[in-house]
């Protein structure tokens, strides 16, 4: 899916779109989700803490709130984050240097579909709400195959649609008529919060998503459901 209607390759539309919505997102991200986010990372953190990391690569890091959260909570650990947005991480930049935390993370312009990390060079590979907007799914989670040890994990956080019809409708109503408007208000670029939710509609469900992990490496691959299947913690063995 293509989140607008021009002759430029999705990877190249979903990286000018979080270059514009960068100052804004977190403000918007968090008050959205009502600070659901937030916890749904903390899990994260969880079964991530789970493999004793020492190496971890956060694709897709966005304005760096996984990779900040697993620094603050795993003793010890280095976080690299790579994202294709210079624009977000310029502000993930700024809160890991406002938390002290420069010498356990580092951040990198870089493409999901062609990580510059070694083979098996890390304990962990995470992505929290940035595979959906990979130009390339399966080669994403190739290249996470790829770089992490074996005996390793990968561990997702997704957005995914309720499977109840009665919920699925309240928080699709939201999602479509409520947070565009909100969205492109305080952001400026409506047209960025309408492909928000239709990347969640357009993303493979749980079933098909951990095929496609399997396929790509992965073994024991499971889903956790979030808040009446608004996400999914998706975790796959290396």
């Amino acid at each position: 899916m293509k989140p607008y209607d021009t002759d430029q390759t999705k990877k190249e539309e979903v990286r000018e779109m979080f270059d514009r919505i960068a100052p804004r997102y977190d403000l918007l991200n968090h008050t959205l989700s009502m600070n659901v986010d937030r916890l749904w990372r903390r899990r994260v953190v969880r079964e991530v803490r789970r493999a004793a990391p020492r190496r971890i690569l956060d694709v897709a890091t966005g304005t760096g709130d996984l990779a900040i959260e697993m620094a603050r909570r795993i003793a010890g650990v280095q976080v690299l984050g790579v994202d294709l947005s210079e624009e977000m991480l310029a502000v993930a930049r700024r809160k890991v240097e406002q938390r002290g935390l420069d010498g356990r993370i580092v951040l990198d312009c870089g493409d999901a579909e062609r990580l510059a990390a070694a083979d098996g060079s890390v304990d962990v590979a995470t992505v929290a709400f940035g595979v959906r907007n990979f130009g390339d799914l399966e080669a994403g989670l190739r290249e996470m195959a790829r770089v992490v040890r074996p005996g390793g994990r990968v561990v997702i956080l997704e957005f995914s649609r309720p499977r109840n019809r009665l919920f699925r409708t309240l928080y699709e109503f939201y999602s479509y008529r409520i947070l565009p408007r909100i969205g492109g208000a305080v952001s400026h670029d409506r047209r960025a919060y309408e492909y928000l939710p239709a990347s969640v509609g357009e993303f493979p469900p749980p079933e098909e998503f951990l095929g496609m992990m399997a396929r790509a490496g992965f073994r024991d691959c499971r889903a956790r459901s979030q808040s009446f299947g608004i996400a999914q913690i998706y975790v796959g063995e290396r």
